[in-house]
């Protein structure tokens, strides 16, 4: 199974990258898509804006993340009307290398990917495809951990859907 993931791209923005690493469980992502492709603009608001802070070395020593430079500028500029930088090149880069899976969370961003035709999914969509792989046993200690560790919001509405949707309710 180790070879068949080289020729899945996947492109990360900043956000799944910072919640992760903040409780420790950037893995998840290695174990889920193998490697990730981060534009230039998320590797500098990561790892270099985010020197010092939690998950910012982790994602700097993660080997299986790698970064590209964006050759369509033109297009970013355009994505700057409405997103950050980091989501307008997370988008162009999805956008250059037809990556099969963007993984963004930011709802503008998304609504963008989405006109543009790209897959993605966001942090709540990786931990229910990381259960039902089997590579973690339940979303709710995970995503508890995302919304009170990390600062991940997450509305109470949707919260008790994705536990009840993977049968993880209490009683």
């Amino acid at each position: 199974v180790e070879g068949t993931w080289s020729a899945v791209s996947i492109v990360s923005n900043s956000s799944v990258l910072i919640n992760l690493s903040r409780i420790g469980k950037l893995d998840l992502l290695h174990q889920l898509y193998g490697e990730l492709i981060v534009p230039e603009a998320v590797w500098k608001e990561v790892v270099v804006e985010g020197e010092g802070q939690a998950g910012a070395d982790a994602i700097k020593r993660a080997s299986w993340i790698t970064m590209l430079n964006v050759t369509n500028k033109e297009l970013v500029q355009a994505l700057q009307q409405d997103l950050d930088s980091g989501e307008s090149e997370a988008i162009a880069l999805a956008l250059e290398i037809k990556a099969e899976l963007l993984l963004m969370d930011e709802h503008m961003g998304r609504e963008t990917a989405r006109y543009f035709g790209l897959h993605f999914t966001g942090l709540i969509g990786i931990l229910i495809e990381a259960k039902h792989k089997r590579i973690i046993r339940a979303v709710k200690p995970i995503l508890t951990a995302l919304r009170d560790i990390a600062g991940f919001h997450v509305s109470n509405a949707l919260y008790l859907r994705v536990l009840q949707d993977e049968g993880e309710m209490e009683g």
